[in-house]
């Protein structure tokens, strides 16, 4: 890669943390440090910018210093959302610094309403969008005696917050067994207006709730796409546990543990016919659909697959189940390297 230029290319990492972590992060001890590695390999230099909401005018101050800022933040974080920060980048973006993933792209990809939104690619499922609690308690509880099993999602969250498997019990008064993606959870038998009255905060923050069909090939785990732009920058297949009962010894016992997320690299053989789809067709289609250039795509994002039926030759088919644009991480080895040439392809292409 050349790394000559008449000017030395600047960037912030910016995480979460308190006053602890913000003096004493170094590019060495944080967990980002491959990526600071290959930022500096690429002859970028990058810098912690540790954030909270009680000295955001620091951070600020740091932001307009640099040439551009790679963000990791979960959508929800100890009970706190992104609001604050996502004004902060607004505010940033404007000025001066080219912000990836800006918060306005992660409104269009990822947020859980971009699965109804991009339901007719390839990658859809028989999937609907909830407003309103009116509509809500209205329009879900025929769909789901009439469909089987679904699995509701609130717009924003992380970590399987507001995922909820939901299936019709067979009582003259109608009840639901749900369970929470949340690891430790364990099924509840519950009226289906109570569950129904347990979802209505999520029209709040994150404005609608989302309704797919369960996916029954769930045991075969979740195929993580890494992106890099419009550029698969590896894969991860785990044998997730969320969304399936725990088994009689608990949801803490080791059985009721997710497996580990094994990585691969972009030619991994096994997902050539992924990776195909996602980088010259699904990615295409959802800039389009969505309104993204390429340049602003997310340095690293994810797309999370489940596997679907299979067609009639016995290939696999895939089901979109989140996008991750907000903190995609832990990642493959191969994807630093390709955020360090997605990065500099970005800096040099806005002239910085």
């Amino acid at each position: 890669m050349d790394t000559t230029s008449p000017h030395q290319y600047s960037v912030a990492i910016l995480s979460r943390g308190d006053a602890g972590a913000r003096l004493n992060t170094t590019a060495q001890n944080s967990r980002f440090v491959r990526v600071f590695e290959a930022l500096a390999a690429a002859g970028i230099a990058a810098h912690p910018a540790i954030y909270d909401e009680s000295f955001s005018d620091a951070v600020r101050e740091q932001l307009l210093a640099v040439d551009g800022v790679l963000v990791w933040a979960d959508p929800i974080h100890q009970g706190k959302t992104r609001a604050e920060l996502d004004a902060l980048l607004r505010d940033v973006a404007a000025r001066v610094p080219w912000v990836s993933a800006h918060p306005d792209v992660i409104l269009k990809m990822g947020v859980k309403e971009v699965l109804y939104r991009t339901r007719n690619l390839g990658w859809g499922a028989d999937t609907h969008r909830y407003d309103s609690a009116a509509a809500f308690a209205a329009e879900f509880p025929p769909r789901l005696r009439a469909d089987g099993p679904r699995v509701l999602k609130q717009n924003r969250g992380n970590g399987g917050q507001g995922v909820w498997k939901v299936e019709a019990l067979p009582n003259a008064t109608p009840a639901v067994r749900v369970l929470h993606a949340l690891r430790g959870s364990h099924p509840e038998d519950m009226p289906l207006d109570a569950f129904i009255a347990r979802c209505e905060p999520y029209f709040g923050w994150g404005g609608c709730i989302i309704d797919q069909p369960f996916q029954p090939r769930l045991p075969d785990g979740m195929i993580r796409c890494y992106m890099s732009g419009a550029r698969v920058a590896g894969f991860g297949h785990q044998l997730i546990k969320a969304l399936i009962p725990p088994p009689p010894q608990g949801p803490d016992a080791p059985e009721a543990q997710p497996g580990p997320r094994i990585m691969h690299g972009p030619d991994a053989p096994s997902f050539q016919a992924l990776r195909r789809r996602m980088e010259d067709e699904w990615t295409p289609q959802m800039m389009k659909l969505l309104a993204i250039d390429e340049a602003s795509l997310p340095v690293i994002w994810d797309a999370d697959f489940l596997f679907g039926p299979r067609d009639a030759d016995g290939a696999d088919s895939y089901v979109l189940c989140e996008i991750n644009a907000s903190s995609c991480f832990a990642i493959p080895d191969e994807a630093p390297p390709a955020i360090a040439r997605t990065v500099r392809e970005r800096l040099v292409g806005a002239g910085r």
